[in-house]
C-alpha cells in the first residue's frame, strides 16, 4: 500500500490516467525539449561556416569549454518547459503538481544536499589518497561562472526529475499499482537513456546501471516523502560534484575546477570508481532515507 504522502503526490494524476494521453504527453513533451535545443544551440552553429558547423555542434554537445556547458545546461529549460505543458493541457494538471507540496520539497531538497554532499565530500578526500586531480578552469574563472552554473545544474537536475519522478512515475502509479512499472520501469529508461559507448568504451553498460540505480534510489525517495524534493536534492547534489568540482575526463568538464586523470572509459580505474559511486550512493539514499523518514 503506498504511503499517503505519496497517494496524495499521484492524486492530481488520477483524474485523467489514460495510457494514450501520457504517450502523447512524451511525444509532446520530447518535441518541445527538441525545439528548445535548437532554439539554444543553433544561433551558436549558424555562426561558423557551413563547412565547421558539424564540429561546432560537436563540441557544444561534448561541453568541453564553459560556454558550451551553460549552454547544454540551459537546454534543459525545453524539457521542464515540455513536461508542464504535457501536463497541463493532457491531463488538466498544474506544474506544482508534478513537484509537490512547495514547504515540503524545499526542505527536503536542502536535506538531501546537506547529507549527500556530505558524504560525496568524505569520497573524494579518500580519492584524492589514491589519485592526483588535474587542473580545469581557474579559480578566478570559475567563481564569476558559479552562480550561472549552479542555476543551470538546478534547471537540468529539476527537469529530469519532473519527467522521471514526477510525470512518469505519477501517471503510471495512477494508472497501475505494480511498483514494478511505475517505479522500476521510469528507472530502468532514465538508465538507457545514459547509454553512450563512444564516451564510456566498455564501462557503458556499468554505467547505465548506475544511473539506473540511481534512479530507483530517486523514486524512493520520493515515494516516501510525496515531493521530488530529496530526489531533486540528491541529483543537484551529485551533478554539481560530478560537474562542478571534480570532472571525469572526456565527460562534462567545461566548468570543473579540477579534473581526473582518467576517462570514463578507463576499465582499469573507471570500472571500479563506477562501482564505488554505486555504493556511495546507496550510503548516502540510506542515510538520507532515515532521516527524512524519522523526522
Amino acid at each position: 500500500m503506498p504511503r499517503p504522502a505519496f497517494r496524495a503526490f499521484i492524486g492530481p494524476a488520477t483524474a485523467r490516467p489514460q495510457l494514450w494521453r501520457l504517450l502523447l504527453g512524451l511525444i509532446v513533451a520530447a518535441l518541445i525539449y527538441a525545439a528548445v535545443c535548437v532554439a539554444v544551440l543553433a544561433p551558436a552553429v549558424l555562426r561558423q561556416p557551413a563547412t565547421d558547423a558539424g564540429d561546432t555542434l560537436a563540441s557544444l554537445v561534448e561541453a568541453r569549454t564553459p560556454g558550451a556547458t551553460l549552454l547544454l545546461l540551459a537546454t534543459f529549460a525545453g524539457m521542464a518547459l515540455g513536461v508542464m505543458v504535457a501536463a497541463r493541457f493532457l491531463h488538466g494538471r498544474r506544474p506544482g503538481t508534478l513537484i509537490g507540496p512547495a514547504s515540503r520539497a524545499l526542505r527536503d531538497f536542502v536535506t538531501a544536499v546537506t547529507v549527500v554532499g556530505a558524504v560525496y565530500a568524505v569520497a573524494v578526500l579518500v580519492w584524492a589518497w589514491r589519485y592526483d586531480s588535474l587542473p580545469g578552469l581557474d579559480l578566478g574563472t570559475w567563481l564569476p561562472l558559479l552562480p550561472l552554473a549552479v542555476a543551470g545544474l538546478l534547471i537540468q537536475s529539476g527537469a529530469e526529475e519532473m519527467l522521471f519522478r514526477g510525470y512518469l512515475v505519477q501517471q503510471l502509479a495512477a494508472r497501475f499499482r505494480s511498483p514494478l512499472i511505475w517505479a522500476l520501469l521510469p528507472g530502468v529508461v532514465f538508465g538507457l537513456l545514459h547509454f553512450d559507448p563512444v564516451t564510456a568504451g566498455g564501462n557503458a553498460w556499468l554505467a547505465v546501471g548506475a544511473a539506473t540505480a540511481f534512479g530507483l534510489v530517486a523514486t524512493d525517495l520520493t515515494v516516501v516523502t510525496g515531493s521530488l524534493g530529496a530526489a531533486w536534492g540528491f541529483h543537484f547534489a551529485k551533478n554539481a560534484l560530478a560537474v562542478l568540482l571534480l570532472a571525469t575526463k572526456g565527460t562534462i568538464t567545461g566548468l570543473a575546477l579540477r579534473r581526473t586523470p582518467y576517462g570514463v572509459d578507463a576499465e582499469d580505474g573507471s570500472r571500479w570508481l563506477i562501482l564505488g559511486d554505486i555504493g556511495l550512493l546507496v550510503v548516502a539514499w540510506l542515510i538520507l532515507r532515515r532521516i527524512l523518514t524519522t523526522r
